[in-house]
């Protein structure tokens, strides 16, 4: 966990480099602005186009769309944890097995992990695909809103998209939703849970103080996001207390 956290600050902060404030358009030069924010800045022009020049709506829009697109990794995400939930009984043995602290015994028990997740087709790191796939997308977003003047300035209920909410009604939204979806997320292992339950906490206030520092639009992105995550997590668990009454019955 804490390399893949490395992994994702070490990604914002290269993006966070890689822009300027210019205004975007077709003539931007670099890969950056190129190929990940003048496509983000079209795509939301055309989706604002589309709903009367409301780009609140637009965003909205593209938010569920990346997030039907990751739909299938988190299904495969859910899956394998569990799967990983059933290799419990085996992961056990084997830590009982090597359970000497030392470097050599520690080797050969990350060694006898890895065979078994391959013997079972389990990939324990898909999990964090869809955190890696969205840090772009995101980046891409906030330098699209605040280089795009149209965007930038477009009013969406009581927020400017290019400005912080001034009340702060957004950024506690996506802290609820993030909370809530941490909390209601089938996918843990035991094993996890500890962990799961202090992230529930403090997550919520990471993404609060966050979202309180950024355009109303990424707040927005959030909110939305974390709406989907609730309604995706009631289903997974709802199917899956359906398939543990079929193994029991």
């Amino acid at each position: 966990m804490k390399k893949w956290l490395v992994v994702l600050l070490s990604v914002a902060l290269l993006l966070s480099g890689c822009s300027s404030n210019e205004p975007i358009d077709e003539h931007s030069q670099g890969i950056w602005n190129h190929y990940f924010v003048y496509p983000m800045s079209k795509l939301l022009l055309t989706f604002g186009h589309w709903f009367g020049d409301n780009y609140g709506i637009a965003i909205i829009v593209l938010t569920l769309i990346v997030r039907f697109c990751l739909l299938p990794l988190i299904l495969k995400q859910f899956r394998t944890s569990i799967a990983m939930q059933k290799l419990r009984p085996e992961l056990l043995k084997l830590q009982e097995k090597y359970k000497s602290k030392d470097p050599e015994t520690q080797r050969k028990l990350q060694q006898e992990m890895v065979q078994l997740y391959q013997k079972h087709g389990i990939n324990p790191a898909s999990g964090c695909l869809p955190v890696l796939i969205q840090m772009p997308i995101f980046m891409a977003l906030y330098y699209a809103i605040s280089r795009t003047q149209e965007i930038k300035t477009h009013s969406f209920l009581w927020v400017e998209l290019g400005h912080r909410d001034p009340y702060f009604i957004l950024p506690i939204l996506a802290a609820l939703t993030t909370f809530l979806s941490l909390r209601l997320s089938p996918s843990m292992t035991e094993e996890q849970m500890p962990q799961m339950a202090m992230m529930s906490y403090i997550m919520p206030v990471m993404i609060f103080i966050g979202a309180s520092s950024v355009p109303s639009a990424l707040s927005l992105y959030w909110v939305v996001g974390g709406c989907f995550s609730i309604i995706q997590s009631l289903m997974l668990r709802s199917q899956l207390k359906a398939a543990k009454t079929a193994e029991n019955s």
